[in-house]
Parts: structure tokens; C-alpha cells; sequence
């Protein structure tokens, strides 16, 4: 188990350095002087060429990638064109944080619901209560955000006075009940569909007719022997899921009037603020990385069989 960690985690720093690499190339092919973006209606070209030279774009290009990266791993990702004067970090961070806490609770809700109605779905093969259940999550899927969160907030918020209809107060306030509801249920739709495939194929296989064969009671064989195993394919939309929280969810923070960092990428391509953009592309691929490496070690705890090798 630990040659096997091991082995992932050396290929994170590779995998990293690729990011790095493609996000720079990036900002250089950018539309737009970096220099007189910065400057504004101050730029003249004599202040450019001072602005250039005092950025350091006249360097060469593998001078400028290292110092990049160096910046980055001491946390500088640059300052901000928009917002003069201020480091991208100190800008994207709070929003950041406020996307990863509503993404987090949605993919709770997503698991909590998909999975058991997966699971169930699949042990009610040849009755009615399947095609119901694909077809009700399919349904709730295919429903576009701007019509399922208003529709949320009329209901809860204004007839039931349950929780606030906008805002935000944090991860444990009943403010993020109905934005984590408005994205989880469509991607509680999402693990159904696998949870319920994927235990279909896990009922098949002999191992677990030879637990029901030697008298195990159906709890045993339906958490050891099935549950445990169909959630490998699982884990890796979990990855993904994870992957994705730094990117925010930009109608639905519109939708509530939370802070987040889908408004601020999307003010960042409008205002051509490419320090942010980068921040936010290099942040996503780090998390990527990150992700798939916990989804790899989190294999070795479902299945016996990798901790094994």
C-alpha cells in the first residue's frame, strides 16, 4: 500500500510542472499588452516601455517561466490588472474558500442521495421502483438551474419560510441549504446512474453468490462483498466532483447573491484580468492533481487487492 502511495505521489510534482508550463504559455498568447492593460488610459508608450521593462516582459521566455513558477510556489501569483496594487492570491482566496464550502455541501448532498438510490435501484432490478427512481433523478438532471433554483426559493423560502431566499452566512448557516440543494440534486442524478451500474455489475460476479452460498446474512454480503465493490467507479466521479470546486457554479452564485469565484472569473475574462485567469486555471489543474491522488489512495482503502500490491 505505501509503494503504491508512493508511486502517486512522484508523479504529482510532474503532473504539477506540466500544469505550470501550459498556464504560462497561456498568459503569454493572451490578447493584450500585459503593460498597457496594467496602465489604463495612463498608457502612453513611453510608460509602457517603463511598464514592460519594469514587469520583466522584455526578458527572455525561459527567464520569465521560472520566475513564474517561483512566484507560484512561494504563493505570488502576480498582482491583479483590475484591482491595482493587489496580489491575485489576497483577491481570489476569500471567494475561493466561500466556492469550495457550497461545492462541498452539495457533494454531500449529491452522495447522500444518489448513493442509497443507487444502491436501492439496483437491488430492485425487475420491479417498478428502478425505472421510477432512474426516471425521477433523470427528470430532476434535466432541469436547467435557473428553473429548478427559483422554484426552490419560492417554495422553502417565500411560502415556507423554512431558510432565506439569498445571502451568504457560511458553510453551517441555513443560507446554504438551498444553493447545495439547487447543485446536488442534479449530481445526486449523476451517482445514481453509476452507483446503480455499477452494482448491477458487482451482483453478478461469483464471489458474492458464494457469500449468499455459504449462509452470510444479506447485510454482510450487500456492505463487504457489493457495496464496497461498486463504489471504486464511483470514487472516480467523486474525483472529478472534487476537481471542480475551485470553479465555483456561476448561475447559482448569481441566482443566491453569493460571493464566490464564478462572478470573479467571470469579471476577470470581461476586464481581460489574466493573473486571476491564470490563478483560477492553475489552481483547477492543482486540484485535479490532488484530487485523483486522494481518489487513488482512497482505492486502497475499499479494495484489499490494491493495499496488496
Amino acid at each position: 500500500m505505501l509503494a503504491y502511495i508512493l508511486r502517486r505521489l512522484l508523479w504529482t510534482p510532474v503532473l504539477l510542472s506540466l500544469a505550470a508550463f501550459f498556464v504560462f504559455i497561456m498568459g503569454m498568447c493572451a490578447p493584450g499588452d500585459p503593460a498597457e492593460l496594467r496602465l489604463g488610459n495612463r498608457a502612453t508608450p513611453e510608460r509602457i516601455e517603463r511598464e514592460r521593462e519594469r514587469l520583466g516582459l522584455d526578458d527572455p521566455i525561459p527567464v520569465r517561466y521560472v520566475r513564474y513558477v517561483n512566484g507560484v510556489l512561494k504563493g505570488d501569483f502576480g498582482d491583479s490588472y483590475h484591482y491595482q496594487g493587489k496580489p491575485v492570491l489576497e483577491i481570489i482566496a476569500p471567494r475561493l474558500w466561500v466556492s469550495m464550502q457550497l461545492n462541498i455541501a452539495a457533494l454531500i448532498v449529491a452522495v447522500l442521495v444518489g448513493l442509497p438510490l443507487g444502491f436501492y435501484a439496483a437491488k430492485r432490478q425487475g420491479t417498478g421502483r428502478d425505472p421510477a427512481i432512474v426516471i425521477s433523478m433523470l427528470i430532476l438532471y434535466a432541469m436547467p438551474v435557473f428553473f429548478t433554483a427559483p422554484f426552490l426559493i419560492l417554495f422553502f423560502a417565500v411560502k415556507l419560510h423554512w431558510v432565506p431566499a439569498a445571502g451568504w452566512g457560511g458553510f453551517f448557516s441555513l443560507q446554504i441549504i438551498l444553493p447545495a440543494l439547487t447543485i446536488g440534486i442534479p449530481g445526486a442524478a449523476i451517482f445514481v446512474r453509476f452507483m446503480r451500474a455499477s452494482t448491477l455489475d458487482v451482483i453478478g460476479q461469483e464471489y458474492v453468490r458464494t457469500a449468499h452460498a455459504k449462509g452470510m446474512s444479506n447485510f454482510v454480503v450487500n456492505y463487504r462483498h457489493v457495496a464496497r465493490n461498486a463504489l471504486l467507479p464511483v470514487l472516480t466521479i467523486m474525483g472529478f466532483t472534487l476537481a471542480g470546486m475551485f470553479g465555483g457554479s456561476l448561475i447559482v452564485e448569481l441566482i443566491y447573491g453569493i460571493p464566490g469565484a464564478g462572478r470573479l472569473s467571470l469579471d476577470a475574462i470581461f476586464q481581460r484580468d489574466f493573473p486571476v485567469l491564470t490563478a483560477f486555471v492553475l489552481l483547477g489543474a492543482a486540484m485535479l492533481v490532488f484530487a485523483n491522488l486522494i481518489i487513488d489512495i482512497a482505492y486502497t482503502i475499499v479494495d484489499p487487492r490494491i493495499r496488496l500490491q
